[in-house]
């Protein structure tokens, strides 16, 4: 067993001039977290073809918003839906793209519908006071507390010191961990920076220290940045996608409750962290019983001097600790009580806010406000496809063509699924594949007269399957930036867990989601 002393990379063992100095400077501790922090983290270089997307991104979109405006005529569409689908076509060029930030894309499409006379003003200005919105900033603030009172540092580290006896069960409470976090914390990208350093320095335990990399640590890490993603799908907060889609299918006129999304999420989410784990370390990248055993010796003291350094649990803690597990209480009893957990959020935002409490104030909360109006830029397109009736004629479009209308329940089941989730291979956002097709999966249950429930809840449950590339989400461009896996590697399992979590999606529709009322079954 290796000696965490003894490794020196960078200095050759032949080099007599090497002073201490040097070495002091040289010298790198792979068990010290601190040096995992998203901060230091290289990030890699654009490739050829980001920069060329990045340089050609925004007169393509032009050129994409006059070919599909002016230049092409739909017959079946006004001059209006006309412009709404030649802005519609830009901005997905130009997230795909990011030419220009995502945030700005959505100023500009505000200023844009306005300007067309396709939405009027003051609804394409109320987006942005959209009760989901609100949902968002409250969910923020109550995550900017459980950082700030270091609760989630905590559980984090105890999960792992208390659970981590081997390898396998360190990957179990890692599975434990993101859903806890996902509970409340819906920015995946502060998952990723509060449990990076974590297991980062699990994989230095078990082999990977430095640039090296072993199967042990691309499981560790690719399972993570699956689970980071994949918790969200659990709680209706899970992340902000969720709530657009749910906004997108109360609208329509189903009924949708916190309680419908935990109860119909949470126990295939549970099912996928286990079964991709299996599959992981099974078949995709198979581990050996050395590969099991741990390489510096006394690494696992890291993690527990690192829980140790917190100290005791503190008064904020226990006070935050109180104050979310309330939170998630009401918001997994809606269905009882009724209250929306928009309410709910703001009003455990009060508390933590309130100067009594002296838990946070305003200048700790880490609101990302370019976010919240690249949401109201999607909410934005949402008014716009509505207005013009796009949606509603591109159903129907696409149904004949495919002959939707002749389809089992199980093959439009099982086609929406799979495109949903193949759909993030090609798009960079979860916000803009959830705007443009919860609405189709919707515009479908309504024609072929299926509960809308039974197909766009299924759907919406696949909406944080974003893992496969870099650009896919922020968490799976931070951890492409560790070094660990490859390109192709993050493929490969990218690609075999998104088709395991559609097959277990055929099999939930058959099973638990028939057994709790949501779909028909498939058969």
């Amino acid at each position: 067993m290796e000696k965490v002393n003894d490794w020196v990379p960078g200095i050759a063992d032949t080099d007599p001039k090497a002073s201490s100095d040097s070495l002091k400077k040289t010298v790198h501790d792979p068990l010290d977290m601190s040096q995992y922090k998203m901060g230091k983290v290289v990030e890699r270089p654009p490739t050829k073809t980001g920069l060329l997307l990045k340089t050609w991104g925004l007169p393509l979109a032009l050129v994409a918003f006059m070919l599909f405006s002016v230049v092409l005529n739909f017959e079946s569409l006004d001059q209006k839906a006309q412009y709404m689908l030649g802005l519609f076509v830009a901005c997905i060029v130009l997230w795909i793209t990011e030419s220009i930030p995502n945030y700005l894309t959505s100023i500009a499409l505000i200023v844009s519908i306005i300007m067309l006379e396709i939405v009027p003003q003051k609804a394409a200005l109320a987006v942005l006071g959209h009760q989901i919105i609100w949902l968002n900033i409250a969910a923020f603030i109550l995550a900017s507390a459980l950082v700030k009172t270091q609760l989630a540092e905590r559980v984090a580290l105890l999960f792992v010191v208390k659970f981590g006896k081997n390898a396998g069960s360190i990957f179990l409470s890692f599975i434990a961990v993101n859903l806890i976090l996902s509970a409340f914390i819906n920015a995946t990208a502060a998952k990723a920076a509060l449990l990076m350093p974590i297991f980062m320095v699990v994989s230095a335990v078990y082999g990977a220290t430095g640039d090296k990399s072993n199967n042990f640590a691309r499981n560790l890490i690719l399972h993570n940045l699956l689970m980071i993603n994949a918790g969200c799908n659990a709680f209706l907060t899970g992340s902000g996608a969720n709530l657009v889609a749910a906004s997108m299918i109360v609208g329509a006129g189903a009924s949708l409750y916190y309680f419908d999304w935990l109860l119909a999420g949470l126990p295939i989410t549970i099912a996928l962290g286990i079964f991709t784990y299996i599959i992981g370390v099974k078949f995709i990248f198979p581990l050996t019983e050395e590969d099991k055993q741990p390489k510096l010796e006394g690494g696992m003291d890291s993690i527990k001097k690192a829980l140790d350094k917190l100290g005791g649990v503190s008064g904020d803690e226990i006070k935050a600790a109180i104050i979310f597990l309330t939170v998630l209480a009401f918001w997994a009893t809606d269905k009882l009580h009724g209250i929306h957990p928009t309410m709910i959020a703001l009003i455990g935002c009060i508390i933590m806010l309130a100067p009594q409490t002296k838990l946070i104030n305003w200048n700790d909360v880490d609101l990302p406000w370019h976010l919240m109006i690249f949401s109201a830029g999607a909410y934005a397109i949402g008014a716009g496809l509505k207005q013009t009736k796009i949606m509603e004629i591109a159903v129907s479009n696409l149904m004949e063509s495919l002959g939707m209308e002749s389809m089992s329940y199980f093959t439009l089941y099982a086609l929406l699924t799979g495109i949903f989730i193949a759909s993030h291979w090609i798009f960079q956002s979860k916000t803009m594949r959830t705007v443009l097709f919860i609405p189709i999966v919707i515009g479908i249950a309504e024609a072929m007269h299926y509960d809308i429930l039974s197909l766009a809840l299924p759907v919406a449950l696949c909406i944080n399957v974003c893992w496969t590339f870099p650009f896919n989400s922020k968490p799976a461009a931070l951890l492409y930036g560790t070094n660990k896996y490859t390109m192709g590697e993050t493929w490969k399992y990218g690609f075999w867990s998104s088709v395991f979590t559609w097959i277990l999606m055929l099999v939930a529709g058959q099973t638990w989601l028939q057994w709790i009322g949501i779909t028909p079954g498939l058969f």
